[in-house]
């Protein structure tokens, strides 16, 4: 039997994580998810991973953490040094779906991006407008939003209508709308590293 392998992931990544899994054949990895909201309180994400890994590093041969930085101000790569365990490069889902370079070059393009995910595509009105509290006090989109000038739709495998889904956020936030299809990006290449197996993208037909 081949020894099983765990990845700690972020909940935002869960349903592309499975995807990957089952288009991929890795059934000797497991997946562990920490719920998407804690990016609302980044300081809390070392803390929650290194509990996940304590809690689970008897059980399999190896672990992998599927977190970018996330904004936790290096406490993060701190926890996984102290505890022997890597990730997967990069400042956050948004660099590692789009790949370092093609990233760099959005940004520069225009600093002022708001960029989504098919997550965040999927749950925008729970995990921003519910969760800023715009729903409730919409002068508040202007307060979140106002430095903002374009929106980048980063697309994994976006269900139909998701392009127009996205451009609706856009009109809604007053931003300006660009798409670009990542597909997975660096996270299948990481996990197929991990895996030591190859990897299939993933892309709707």
């Amino acid at each position: 039997m081949r020894p099983r392998n765990l990845v700690i992931a972020c909940g935002a990544l869960a349903r592309e994580i499975a995807a990957l899994k089952r288009a991929n054949g890795w059934s000797a990895l497991d997946v562990a998810c920490l719920p998407p909201e804690l990016h609302n309180r980044p300081e809390r994400i070392a803390p929650a991973v290194r509990e996940k890994i304590r809690a689970h590093r008897d059980e399999y041969a190896s672990i992998f953490v599927a977190y970018g930085e996330c904004g936790t101000r290096g406490a993060l790569d701190a926890v996984l040094a102290e505890e022997g365990v890597e990730r997967i490069p990069g400042a956050h889902c948004y660099e590692f779906y789009a790949g370092t370079a093609d990233f760099s070059a959005l940004s520069e393009a225009e600093p002022g991006t708001f960029y989504l995910t098919d997550f965040l595509l999927r749950h925008f009105e729970r995990l921003v407008i519910r969760a800023l509290g715009i729903d409730r006090h919409p002068e508040l989109q202007q307060a979140y939003f106002g430095n903002y000038r374009r929106l980048v739709y980063l697309a994994q495998a976006p269900k139909p209508g998701a392009e127009d889904e996205a451009r609706a956020i856009a009109a809604r936030l007053g931003l300006e709308f660009a798409m670009c299809d990542t597909r997975h990006g660096g996270l299948g290449t990481s996990l197929a590293a991990f895996a030591g197996r190859p990897w299939t993208p993933i892309w709707p037909a």
